[in-house]
């Protein structure tokens, strides 16, 4: 699997969480929850980014690491929204899908790296 594929995913889920975050305050005049969402849910692919020139292989796994954690912490937000209705069962899917897609990317990025140190040692 090749990174740009990641970075492209993970550049397409912030916009998406970016217009989330509009719709939320905007529509719903919520201002709370869709801030968290939009810190997390950005932070994804920023960790990417930063991975991308990472300084070892073990900094590239830490990099990814926070990715991991900030991609599930977004779908928690998302389980809440869901949950309080503040987005539709099919809008929650949607971009649940495009989360879980990326959170399986990056554990395999994890993994993948993991296996390289291992193997340098």
């Amino acid at each position: 699997m090749k990174k740009g594929i990641l970075k492209e995913k993970s550049f397409r889920f912030a916009v998406r969480i970016v217009n989330l975050y509009k719709y939320l305050c905007e529509m719903k005049k919520e201002f709370v929850l869709s801030k968290q969402i939009l810190r997390s849910g950005t932070s994804v692919g920023a960790m990417v980014r930063e991975a991308e020139h990472s300084e070892s292989i073990a900094d590239f796994i830490h990099k990814m690491a926070i990715a991991q954690k900030e991609i599930n912490e977004t779908i928690y937000w998302l389980e809440l929204m869901m949950e309080t209705e503040y987005i539709s069962n099919n809008e929650f899917e949607n971009i649940n899908t495009n989360a879980t897609e990326i959170i399986k990317m990056i554990t395999s990025s994890i993994k993948t790296a993991k296996s390289k140190l291992t193997t340098n040692h």
